[in-house]
Protein backbone atom coordinates (compact mmCIF):
# COMPACT_ATOMS: atom_id res chain seq x y z
CA UNK A 1 0.00 0.00 0.00
CA UNK A 2 1.98 3.28 -1.22
CA UNK A 3 2.12 6.24 1.22
CA UNK A 4 -0.78 8.29 1.49
CA UNK A 5 0.47 11.43 0.11
CA UNK A 6 -2.42 13.97 1.94
CA UNK A 7 -0.95 13.26 5.29
CA UNK A 8 2.92 13.64 5.07
CA UNK A 9 4.44 16.91 6.66
CA UNK A 10 7.79 16.26 5.87
CA UNK A 11 7.38 18.52 2.88
CA UNK A 12 10.25 21.79 4.62
CA UNK A 13 13.60 21.31 4.93
CA UNK A 14 15.65 22.65 8.42
CA UNK A 15 17.95 25.43 8.80
CA UNK A 16 21.55 24.51 7.87
CA UNK A 17 24.78 26.27 9.53
CA UNK A 18 27.26 26.19 7.14
CA UNK A 19 30.80 26.88 7.77
CA UNK A 20 33.27 28.39 5.07
CA UNK A 21 36.87 27.78 6.10
CA UNK A 22 39.98 30.16 4.94
CA UNK A 23 41.71 27.81 2.00
CA UNK A 24 45.28 28.66 3.59
CA UNK A 25 43.73 26.77 7.01
CA UNK A 26 43.62 23.51 5.39
CA UNK A 27 41.22 22.12 7.79
CA UNK A 28 40.16 19.09 8.14
CA UNK A 29 38.43 16.96 10.43
CA UNK A 30 40.12 13.78 12.12
CA UNK A 31 38.73 10.94 14.99
CA UNK A 32 39.84 14.11 17.57
CA UNK A 33 37.97 16.78 16.11
CA UNK A 34 39.32 19.60 13.99
CA UNK A 35 42.76 20.42 12.90
CA UNK A 36 44.85 22.18 10.00
CA UNK A 37 47.44 20.81 8.26
CA UNK A 38 49.10 23.94 7.62
CA UNK A 39 49.60 24.20 11.31
CA UNK A 40 47.49 27.57 11.35
CA UNK A 41 46.13 28.71 14.93
CA UNK A 42 42.86 27.32 15.03
CA UNK A 43 42.46 27.33 18.96
CA UNK A 44 39.54 29.78 19.26
CA UNK A 45 37.85 27.66 16.32
CA UNK A 46 38.32 24.57 18.80
CA UNK A 47 37.62 25.93 21.98
CA UNK A 48 34.31 27.60 19.90
CA UNK A 49 32.91 23.93 19.49
CA UNK A 50 34.19 22.83 22.13
CA UNK A 51 31.86 25.13 23.98
CA UNK A 52 29.17 25.20 22.13
CA UNK A 53 29.32 21.07 22.42
CA UNK A 54 28.81 20.89 18.25
CA UNK A 55 31.28 19.41 15.64
CA UNK A 56 31.87 20.46 12.09
CA UNK A 57 31.69 17.61 9.57
CA UNK A 58 32.70 18.25 6.11
CA UNK A 59 29.53 19.38 4.06
CA UNK A 60 30.32 17.74 0.75
CA UNK A 61 32.92 14.55 1.74
CA UNK A 62 36.30 14.82 3.70
CA UNK A 63 37.90 14.50 -0.50
CA UNK A 64 35.60 16.86 -2.13
CA UNK A 65 36.72 19.27 -4.53
CA UNK A 66 35.41 20.65 -7.70
CA UNK A 67 35.89 19.50 -11.54
CA UNK A 68 37.85 20.95 -13.73
CA UNK A 69 36.00 23.97 -14.85
CA UNK A 70 34.53 24.39 -18.65
CA UNK A 71 36.09 26.47 -21.03
CA UNK A 72 32.67 27.97 -20.84
CA UNK A 73 32.99 29.11 -17.43
CA UNK A 74 34.86 32.47 -18.00
CA UNK A 75 32.60 34.86 -15.59
CA UNK A 76 33.11 32.32 -12.75
CA UNK A 77 35.94 31.42 -10.46
CA UNK A 78 36.45 27.55 -9.73
CA UNK A 79 35.26 26.66 -6.15
CA UNK A 80 36.76 24.77 -3.80
CA UNK A 81 33.90 22.28 -2.36
CA UNK A 82 36.43 20.84 0.40
CA UNK A 83 36.09 24.48 2.31
CA UNK A 84 32.73 24.03 3.08
CA UNK A 85 31.34 22.53 6.27
CA UNK A 86 28.04 21.95 8.08
CA UNK A 87 27.39 22.07 11.89
CA UNK A 88 24.50 19.88 13.17
CA UNK A 89 23.31 22.68 15.94
CA UNK A 90 19.96 22.83 18.13
CA UNK A 91 18.23 25.30 16.00
CA UNK A 92 17.38 27.95 18.25
CA UNK A 93 21.39 28.02 18.59
CA UNK A 94 23.01 28.49 15.15
CA UNK A 95 22.39 32.06 14.82
CA UNK A 96 24.31 32.20 18.03
CA UNK A 97 26.93 29.88 17.03
CA UNK A 98 27.26 31.29 13.81
CA UNK A 99 28.15 34.68 15.44
CA UNK A 100 30.82 33.32 17.23
CA UNK A 101 32.52 31.07 14.42
CA UNK A 102 32.81 34.12 12.37
CA UNK A 103 35.19 35.37 14.98
CA UNK A 104 37.17 32.49 14.23
CA UNK A 105 40.85 32.83 12.24
CA UNK A 106 40.67 30.02 10.16
CA UNK A 107 36.71 30.67 8.94
CA UNK A 108 35.49 33.10 5.88
CA UNK A 109 32.01 32.66 6.77
CA UNK A 110 29.67 31.07 8.68
CA UNK A 111 25.83 31.61 8.44
CA UNK A 112 22.26 30.00 8.97
CA UNK A 113 20.34 28.82 5.85
CA UNK A 114 16.43 29.65 5.85
CA UNK A 115 14.59 26.43 5.47
CA UNK A 116 14.25 25.57 2.16
CA UNK A 117 10.39 24.63 0.82
CA UNK A 118 9.23 23.39 -2.60
CA UNK A 119 7.26 25.97 -4.21
CA UNK A 120 3.28 25.56 -2.64
CA UNK A 121 2.85 29.00 -2.65
CA UNK A 122 1.12 30.68 0.10
CA UNK A 123 -0.94 33.31 -1.37
CA UNK A 124 -2.54 36.73 0.33
CA UNK A 125 -5.95 35.21 1.10
CA UNK A 126 -3.60 32.92 3.32
CA UNK A 127 -4.84 30.07 0.71
CA UNK A 128 -2.40 27.59 -0.98
CA UNK A 129 -1.39 26.80 -4.55
CA UNK A 130 -0.83 22.77 -4.80
CA UNK A 131 -2.95 21.87 -2.10
CA UNK A 132 -5.76 19.66 -3.91
CA UNK A 133 -7.88 17.32 -2.28
CA UNK A 134 -8.24 14.26 -3.97
CA UNK A 135 -11.93 13.61 -5.57
CA UNK A 136 -13.77 10.85 -3.26
CA UNK A 137 -15.28 9.67 -6.47
CA UNK A 138 -14.25 6.08 -7.01
CA UNK A 139 -11.98 6.43 -10.09
CA UNK A 140 -13.34 4.58 -13.54
CA UNK A 141 -11.80 0.47 -13.65
CA UNK A 142 -9.26 2.02 -16.08
CA UNK A 143 -7.81 5.30 -16.44
CA UNK A 144 -8.75 7.72 -19.28
CA UNK A 145 -6.31 9.11 -21.05
CA UNK A 146 -5.75 13.08 -20.36
CA UNK A 147 -3.39 13.69 -23.04
CA UNK A 148 -5.90 16.15 -24.55
CA UNK A 149 -6.06 18.19 -21.22
CA UNK A 150 -2.25 18.57 -21.82
CA UNK A 151 -1.86 21.64 -23.68
CA UNK A 152 1.56 22.48 -22.86
CA UNK A 153 2.65 19.84 -25.26
CA UNK A 154 1.15 20.97 -28.16
CA UNK A 155 2.21 23.58 -31.39
CA UNK A 156 3.71 27.18 -29.83
CA UNK A 157 2.89 29.36 -29.17
CA UNK A 158 0.50 27.25 -26.33
CA UNK A 159 2.79 24.67 -26.30
CA UNK A 160 6.49 23.52 -26.50
CA UNK A 161 5.86 21.79 -29.92
CA UNK A 162 6.62 18.08 -27.98
CA UNK A 163 5.30 15.79 -31.21
CA UNK A 164 7.91 17.44 -33.07
CA UNK A 165 10.39 16.35 -30.48
CA UNK A 166 9.18 12.92 -30.42
CA UNK A 167 9.28 12.81 -34.39
CA UNK A 168 12.88 12.48 -34.10
CA UNK A 169 15.59 10.09 -33.42
CA UNK A 170 16.05 10.53 -29.64
CA UNK A 171 13.78 13.12 -29.16
CA UNK A 172 11.39 11.86 -26.74
CA UNK A 173 14.47 11.49 -24.19
CA UNK A 174 16.25 8.54 -25.18
CA UNK A 175 18.95 7.50 -23.18
CA UNK A 176 19.02 10.59 -21.05
CA UNK A 177 18.44 10.60 -17.19
CA UNK A 178 17.04 13.71 -15.54
CA UNK A 179 17.23 13.91 -11.22
CA UNK A 180 14.15 15.58 -9.48
CA UNK A 181 15.67 17.60 -6.01
CA UNK A 182 13.12 17.67 -3.84
CA UNK A 183 10.98 16.05 -0.73
CA UNK A 184 8.87 13.14 -2.16
CA UNK A 185 7.40 10.63 -4.74
CA UNK A 186 5.42 8.30 -5.52
CA UNK A 187 7.38 5.76 -7.50
CA UNK A 188 4.47 3.18 -7.57
CA UNK A 189 1.79 5.73 -9.50
CA UNK A 190 0.52 3.81 -12.86
CA UNK A 191 1.42 6.32 -15.26
CA UNK A 192 5.45 6.08 -13.84
CA UNK A 193 6.63 3.15 -14.17
CA UNK A 194 8.41 2.51 -17.23
CA UNK A 195 11.75 4.46 -16.90
CA UNK A 196 12.37 4.49 -13.15
CA UNK A 197 15.98 5.18 -12.05
CA UNK A 198 14.17 5.03 -8.04
CA UNK A 199 15.63 7.13 -5.17
CA UNK A 200 18.87 7.77 -6.00
CA UNK A 201 20.26 9.70 -3.01
CA UNK A 202 18.28 9.91 0.62
CA UNK A 203 14.63 9.00 1.03
CA UNK A 204 11.23 10.16 0.24
CA UNK A 205 9.14 11.91 2.45
CA UNK A 206 5.83 10.77 2.89
CA UNK A 207 4.72 13.53 1.26
CA UNK A 208 4.90 12.73 -2.51
CA UNK A 209 2.20 14.66 -4.61
CA UNK A 210 4.30 17.56 -5.61
CA UNK A 211 6.97 15.16 -6.67
CA UNK A 212 4.66 12.67 -8.40
CA UNK A 213 3.22 15.76 -10.21
CA UNK A 214 6.49 17.22 -11.42
CA UNK A 215 7.66 13.73 -12.37
CA UNK A 216 4.40 13.09 -14.53
CA UNK A 217 4.78 16.30 -16.46
CA UNK A 218 8.65 15.31 -17.42
CA UNK A 219 8.45 11.84 -18.39
CA UNK A 220 4.53 10.32 -17.91
CA UNK A 221 4.63 6.98 -19.41
CA UNK A 222 3.76 6.65 -22.92
CA UNK A 223 0.56 4.64 -23.02
CA UNK A 224 -3.02 4.35 -23.65
CA UNK A 225 -4.23 6.04 -20.35
CA UNK A 226 -3.34 8.73 -18.02
CA UNK A 227 -0.81 11.53 -18.99
CA UNK A 228 2.23 11.60 -21.50
CA UNK A 229 5.42 13.17 -20.46
CA UNK A 230 7.18 15.68 -22.69
CA UNK A 231 10.41 13.35 -22.65
CA UNK A 232 8.92 9.72 -22.06
CA UNK A 233 11.67 7.80 -22.63
CA UNK A 234 13.69 9.84 -20.14
CA UNK A 235 14.85 7.99 -17.21
CA UNK A 236 13.83 9.62 -13.95
CA UNK A 237 15.41 9.54 -10.59
CA UNK A 238 15.05 11.22 -7.33
CA UNK A 239 17.22 12.88 -4.64
CA UNK A 240 15.58 13.70 -1.10
CA UNK A 241 16.25 16.83 0.77
CA UNK A 242 13.88 15.34 3.38
CA UNK A 243 16.98 13.22 4.71
CA UNK A 244 19.85 15.34 3.28
CA UNK A 245 20.42 18.84 3.13
CA UNK A 246 19.77 20.97 -0.29
CA UNK A 247 23.74 21.51 -1.71
CA UNK A 248 24.44 17.44 -0.47
CA UNK A 249 21.83 16.62 -2.30
CA UNK A 250 22.02 18.56 -5.25
CA UNK A 251 26.45 17.22 -5.23
CA UNK A 252 24.39 14.20 -4.73
CA UNK A 253 22.46 14.13 -8.00
CA UNK A 254 25.48 15.61 -9.83
CA UNK A 255 27.39 12.80 -8.69
CA UNK A 256 24.92 9.89 -10.32
CA UNK A 257 24.59 11.60 -13.60
CA UNK A 258 27.08 11.90 -16.81
CA UNK A 259 27.42 14.64 -19.01
CA UNK A 260 24.46 16.03 -20.62
CA UNK A 261 22.32 14.71 -18.09
CA UNK A 262 19.97 17.23 -15.92
CA UNK A 263 19.56 18.39 -12.50
CA UNK A 264 15.87 20.29 -11.17
CA UNK A 265 15.89 21.89 -8.33
CA UNK A 266 12.06 22.26 -7.39
CA UNK A 267 13.27 24.40 -4.47
CA UNK A 268 13.48 27.80 -3.05
CA UNK A 269 13.84 29.78 0.70
CA UNK A 270 13.26 32.72 2.36
CA UNK A 271 15.26 35.45 1.02
CA UNK A 272 16.16 38.87 2.80
CA UNK A 273 12.74 40.72 1.35
CA UNK A 274 10.87 37.49 3.02
CA UNK A 275 8.24 38.77 5.58
CA UNK A 276 6.84 35.48 7.22
CA UNK A 277 3.20 35.87 5.25
CA UNK A 278 3.78 32.44 3.66
CA UNK A 279 6.49 32.08 1.09
CA UNK A 280 6.69 35.60 -0.01
CA UNK A 281 9.87 36.94 -0.73
CA UNK A 282 11.37 33.52 -1.17
CA UNK A 283 14.17 32.98 -4.14
CA UNK A 284 16.14 30.38 -6.14
CA UNK A 285 18.59 28.69 -3.26
CA UNK A 286 21.91 30.00 -5.64
CA UNK A 287 21.62 33.28 -3.59
CA UNK A 288 23.36 31.02 -1.03
CA UNK A 289 27.45 30.37 -1.07
CA UNK A 290 27.30 26.34 -0.28
CA UNK A 291 24.00 25.89 -2.99
CA UNK A 292 25.78 28.03 -5.04
CA UNK A 293 29.02 25.75 -5.35
CA UNK A 294 26.86 22.48 -5.38
CA UNK A 295 25.26 23.70 -8.49
CA UNK A 296 28.33 25.13 -10.47
CA UNK A 297 30.09 21.49 -9.67
CA UNK A 298 27.04 20.13 -11.07
CA UNK A 299 27.49 22.09 -14.25
CA UNK A 300 31.23 22.05 -14.71
CA UNK A 301 30.55 18.47 -15.14
CA UNK A 302 28.59 18.61 -18.00
CA UNK A 303 25.09 18.52 -16.61
CA UNK A 304 22.36 20.82 -17.37
CA UNK A 305 20.94 22.24 -13.82
CA UNK A 306 17.40 23.97 -14.24
CA UNK A 307 16.36 25.77 -11.16
CA UNK A 308 13.06 27.23 -10.05
CA UNK A 309 13.30 30.91 -10.09
CA UNK A 310 11.09 30.58 -6.83
CA UNK A 311 7.31 31.87 -6.26
CA UNK A 312 8.16 34.98 -4.58
CA UNK A 313 6.72 38.18 -5.76
CA UNK A 314 10.42 39.46 -6.34
CA UNK A 315 12.52 41.38 -8.65
CA UNK A 316 15.37 39.98 -8.27
CA UNK A 317 17.37 42.98 -9.93
CA UNK A 318 16.32 44.56 -7.05
CA UNK A 319 19.33 46.36 -5.44
CA UNK A 320 18.77 44.39 -1.90
CA UNK A 321 20.29 41.29 -3.25
CA UNK A 322 23.37 43.00 -3.86
CA UNK A 323 24.36 42.52 0.08
CA UNK A 324 25.39 39.63 1.26
CA UNK A 325 23.60 37.89 4.70
CA UNK A 326 25.77 38.16 7.78
CA UNK A 327 28.13 35.55 7.46
CA UNK A 328 28.53 35.40 3.80
CA UNK A 329 32.20 34.92 2.54
CA UNK A 330 34.02 38.44 1.46
CA UNK A 331 34.40 36.82 -1.78
CA UNK A 332 30.15 36.29 -2.31
CA UNK A 333 28.90 38.33 -5.07
CA UNK A 334 24.88 38.30 -6.29
CA UNK A 335 24.83 36.08 -8.92
CA UNK A 336 21.73 37.45 -9.54
CA UNK A 337 24.05 39.99 -11.43
CA UNK A 338 24.76 38.97 -14.97
CA UNK A 339 28.02 40.93 -14.48
CA UNK A 340 29.21 38.49 -11.05
CA UNK A 341 30.57 34.68 -11.29
CA UNK A 342 27.51 32.25 -12.39
CA UNK A 343 26.59 29.10 -11.01
CA UNK A 344 25.37 28.63 -14.82
CA UNK A 345 21.95 26.81 -13.96
CA UNK A 346 18.98 27.37 -16.06
CA UNK A 347 16.25 29.22 -13.77
CA UNK A 348 12.70 29.41 -15.06
CA UNK A 349 9.72 31.45 -14.08
CA UNK A 350 6.11 30.97 -14.17
CA UNK A 351 3.72 32.50 -17.18
CA UNK A 352 0.36 32.54 -17.74
CA UNK A 353 -1.50 29.72 -20.06
CA UNK A 354 -3.59 30.43 -22.54
CA UNK A 355 -6.74 32.10 -22.16
CA UNK A 356 -10.27 29.49 -21.79
CA UNK A 357 -7.03 26.51 -20.25
CA UNK A 358 -9.73 24.22 -19.63
CA UNK A 359 -12.75 26.64 -19.29
CA UNK A 360 -11.11 29.23 -16.93
CA UNK A 361 -10.15 32.29 -18.16
CA UNK A 362 -8.73 33.46 -14.79
CA UNK A 363 -6.00 32.93 -11.97
CA UNK A 364 -7.72 32.11 -8.83
CA UNK A 365 -6.28 35.84 -7.77
CA UNK A 366 -9.01 36.37 -10.08
CA UNK A 367 -6.30 37.80 -12.97
CA UNK A 368 -7.11 37.16 -16.28
CA UNK A 369 -5.17 34.77 -18.27
CA UNK A 370 -2.48 36.41 -20.98
CA UNK A 371 -0.48 33.73 -22.90
CA UNK A 372 3.08 33.64 -21.92
CA UNK A 373 2.91 37.11 -19.23
CA UNK A 374 4.12 36.50 -15.94
CA UNK A 375 2.21 35.17 -13.49
CA UNK A 376 1.67 37.17 -10.42
CA UNK A 377 3.38 35.30 -7.83
CA UNK A 378 6.92 34.59 -10.41
CA UNK A 379 10.08 36.32 -9.50
CA UNK A 380 11.25 38.19 -12.20
CA UNK A 381 14.67 39.83 -13.92
CA UNK A 382 17.42 39.69 -15.97
CA UNK A 383 18.56 36.66 -14.61
CA UNK A 384 15.04 34.56 -15.51
CA UNK A 385 15.82 32.66 -18.71
CA UNK A 386 12.84 31.31 -19.42
CA UNK A 387 9.47 30.82 -18.45
CA UNK A 388 6.89 27.38 -18.43
CA UNK A 389 3.46 27.10 -17.39
CA UNK A 390 2.56 28.95 -13.98
CA UNK A 391 -1.07 27.69 -13.86
CA UNK A 392 -3.33 24.72 -15.48
CA UNK A 393 -0.87 21.81 -15.82
CA UNK A 394 -2.06 18.47 -16.61
CA UNK A 395 0.06 15.90 -14.67
CA UNK A 396 0.47 12.86 -12.32
CA UNK A 397 -0.51 13.22 -8.73
CA UNK A 398 -2.81 15.17 -6.03
CA UNK A 399 -6.04 13.56 -6.89
CA UNK A 400 -8.47 16.72 -8.24
CA UNK A 401 -8.92 15.47 -11.62
CA UNK A 402 -9.27 11.76 -11.17
CA UNK A 403 -9.16 10.60 -7.18
CA UNK A 404 -10.42 7.66 -5.54
CA UNK A 405 -8.49 5.38 -3.01
CA UNK A 406 -5.83 5.10 -4.66
CA UNK A 407 -3.22 7.23 -4.80
CA UNK A 408 -1.00 5.50 -7.94
CA UNK A 409 -4.36 6.36 -9.85
CA UNK A 410 -4.46 10.29 -8.97
CA UNK A 411 -4.22 12.83 -11.87
CA UNK A 412 -4.72 16.87 -11.44
CA UNK A 413 -5.35 19.64 -13.59
CA UNK A 414 -4.25 22.25 -11.78
CA UNK A 415 -0.65 21.86 -10.58
CA UNK A 416 1.15 25.02 -10.68
CA UNK A 417 4.16 28.08 -9.90
CA UNK A 418 7.24 27.62 -10.71
CA UNK A 419 6.55 24.39 -9.56
CA UNK A 420 5.05 23.41 -12.80
CA UNK A 421 6.82 25.73 -15.07
CA UNK A 422 10.64 24.38 -14.44
CA UNK A 423 9.46 20.40 -15.40
CA UNK A 424 8.57 21.99 -18.50
CA UNK A 425 11.83 23.47 -19.48
CA UNK A 426 13.67 20.22 -17.89
CA UNK A 427 11.26 18.16 -20.42
CA UNK A 428 11.86 20.23 -23.40
CA UNK A 429 15.76 19.93 -22.93
CA UNK A 430 15.66 16.28 -22.37
CA UNK A 431 14.43 15.85 -25.60
CA UNK A 432 16.92 18.05 -26.85
CA UNK A 433 19.52 16.32 -25.54
CA UNK A 434 18.06 13.40 -26.44
CA UNK A 435 17.77 14.04 -30.20
CA UNK A 436 21.31 15.62 -29.98
CA UNK A 437 22.39 11.91 -28.67
CA UNK A 438 21.13 10.03 -31.12
CA UNK A 439 23.47 11.77 -34.26
CA UNK A 440 26.50 11.28 -31.85
CA UNK A 441 26.24 15.33 -31.84
CA UNK A 442 27.99 17.41 -28.90
CA UNK A 443 25.35 17.79 -26.04
CA UNK A 444 24.14 20.87 -24.69
CA UNK A 445 25.86 22.26 -21.78
CA UNK A 446 23.81 24.41 -19.22
CA UNK A 447 25.76 27.21 -20.45
CA UNK A 448 24.47 26.77 -23.65
CA UNK A 449 20.92 26.09 -23.00
CA UNK A 450 20.69 29.30 -21.53
CA UNK A 451 21.84 30.75 -24.32
CA UNK A 452 19.83 29.01 -27.03
CA UNK A 453 16.49 28.79 -24.61
CA UNK A 454 17.05 32.93 -24.43
CA UNK A 455 17.41 32.93 -28.31
CA UNK A 456 14.83 31.19 -29.11
CA UNK A 457 11.17 30.78 -28.06
CA UNK A 458 8.07 31.86 -27.84
CA UNK A 459 8.52 35.47 -26.69
CA UNK A 460 6.81 36.77 -23.20
CA UNK A 461 3.96 38.87 -23.28
CA UNK A 462 2.61 41.48 -21.17
CA UNK A 463 -0.97 41.68 -18.95
CA UNK A 464 -2.28 44.41 -17.12
CA UNK A 465 0.41 45.09 -14.00
CA UNK A 466 2.69 42.81 -15.65
CA UNK A 467 4.73 44.18 -18.04
CA UNK A 468 7.22 42.29 -20.24
CA UNK A 469 9.85 44.32 -18.51
CA UNK A 470 9.50 41.78 -15.82
CA UNK A 471 11.36 39.40 -17.62
CA UNK A 472 10.50 35.57 -17.64
CA UNK A 473 12.24 34.95 -20.74
CA UNK A 474 10.28 33.22 -23.72
CA UNK A 475 8.93 29.89 -23.49
CA UNK A 476 10.77 27.32 -25.18
CA UNK A 477 9.75 25.90 -28.91
CA UNK A 478 11.13 22.86 -29.32
CA UNK A 479 10.89 23.39 -32.99
CA UNK A 480 12.80 26.05 -32.86
CA UNK A 481 15.57 24.85 -29.82
CA UNK A 482 16.69 21.70 -31.46
CA UNK A 483 17.76 22.88 -34.35
CA UNK A 484 19.50 25.72 -32.90
CA UNK A 485 21.22 23.35 -30.47
CA UNK A 486 22.67 20.92 -33.66
CA UNK A 487 24.49 23.90 -35.28
CA UNK A 488 27.28 24.04 -33.18
CA UNK A 489 31.09 23.87 -34.19
CA UNK A 490 32.59 20.48 -33.06
CA UNK A 491 36.49 20.87 -32.54
CA UNK A 492 39.84 18.86 -33.14
CA UNK A 493 38.10 16.16 -35.32
CA UNK A 494 39.52 13.98 -37.86
CA UNK A 495 38.11 13.61 -41.75
CA UNK A 496 37.61 9.86 -42.65
CA UNK A 497 35.76 9.55 -45.50
CA UNK A 498 35.10 12.30 -48.31
CA UNK A 499 32.63 11.27 -51.34
CA UNK A 500 30.95 13.27 -54.23
CA UNK A 501 28.53 12.57 -57.10
CA UNK A 502 28.52 14.09 -60.35
CA UNK A 503 25.72 16.51 -59.74
CA UNK A 504 26.68 20.08 -58.80
CA UNK A 505 26.42 20.86 -54.59
CA UNK A 506 26.24 17.23 -54.05
CA UNK A 507 29.61 16.34 -51.23
CA UNK A 508 29.86 14.38 -48.46
CA UNK A 509 32.12 14.33 -45.67
CA UNK A 510 32.30 11.46 -43.08
CA UNK A 511 33.45 13.24 -39.20
CA UNK A 512 34.95 10.60 -36.81
CA UNK A 513 32.78 10.26 -33.87
CA UNK A 514 30.02 12.00 -35.42
CA UNK A 515 28.59 10.60 -38.70
CA UNK A 516 28.28 11.54 -42.47
CA UNK A 517 26.94 15.32 -43.15
CA UNK A 518 26.13 16.71 -46.22
CA UNK A 519 28.32 19.79 -47.22
CA UNK A 520 26.39 22.75 -47.08
CA UNK A 521 27.58 26.75 -47.51
CA UNK A 522 25.20 28.70 -48.61
CA UNK A 523 27.49 29.85 -51.24
CA UNK A 524 28.33 29.45 -54.75
CA UNK A 525 31.38 27.59 -54.84
CA UNK A 526 31.06 26.99 -50.89
CA UNK A 527 30.73 23.18 -51.75
CA UNK A 528 33.58 22.55 -53.56
CA UNK A 529 36.08 24.71 -51.18
CA UNK A 530 35.09 22.85 -48.24
CA UNK A 531 35.29 19.45 -50.01
CA UNK A 532 39.16 19.82 -51.18
CA UNK A 533 39.24 20.68 -47.69
CA UNK A 534 38.08 17.94 -46.48
CA UNK A 535 40.13 15.70 -49.07
CA UNK A 536 43.12 17.37 -47.97
CA UNK A 537 42.13 16.57 -43.72
CA UNK A 538 41.60 13.04 -44.56
CA UNK A 539 44.65 12.87 -46.86
CA UNK A 540 47.02 14.17 -44.38
CA UNK A 541 45.42 12.90 -41.17
CA UNK A 542 44.94 16.36 -40.01
CA UNK A 543 42.41 17.34 -37.57
CA UNK A 544 40.04 20.47 -38.67
CA UNK A 545 37.19 22.48 -36.51
CA UNK A 546 33.81 21.81 -38.43
CA UNK A 547 30.58 23.74 -37.82
CA UNK A 548 27.84 21.27 -38.32
CA UNK A 549 24.49 20.14 -37.34
CA UNK A 550 22.24 17.11 -37.72
CA UNK A 551 22.68 17.13 -41.40
CA UNK A 552 24.84 19.03 -42.87
CA UNK A 553 28.63 20.07 -42.50
CA UNK A 554 28.66 24.26 -43.59
CA UNK A 555 32.49 24.93 -42.49
CA UNK A 556 35.88 23.57 -41.76
CA UNK A 557 39.15 25.40 -40.71
CA UNK A 558 42.27 23.49 -41.22
CA UNK A 559 44.45 23.17 -37.76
Amino acid sequence: MPNDPSTGSESQGKPELIVVAKPEAELQVTAEGVASASGAAIDDLQQILAEEGVAMSPLFGQAASAPTASLEMEAAEEGDLSLFYQVDAPEDRMQAIADRLNAAGAVAGAYVKPPAEPATLTMERETFLNDMEPDVQTAPAVTPNFTSRQDYLEAPPVGIDAPYAWSLPGGSGQNIKVIDCEWGWNLTHEDLLQNSLGMVCGASSSNTNHGTAVFGEIGGDRNSLGVTGIAPDARLGASSFATQGTATGIKCAADNLSAGDIILLEIHRAGPNATGAGQKGYIGVEWWPDDFAAIRYAVNKGIIVVEAAGNGWEDLDAAVYDTARPGFPATWRNPFRLTNPQCGAVMVGAGDPPSGTHGRFTSPWNQPYVDRARCGFSNWGSRVDCQGWGWEVTTTGYGDLQGGSNPNRWYTDTFSGTSSASPIVTGALACTQGALKARNMPLLTSWRARSLLRSTGSPQQAAPSRPVSQRIGNRPNLRQLIPAAMKTWVNNVSIQFTYALHTPQASWAYIAGIGWRRIRTGQADGVSNVFQLCCQAQGSGGKVNAYIDGTYLYYVVML
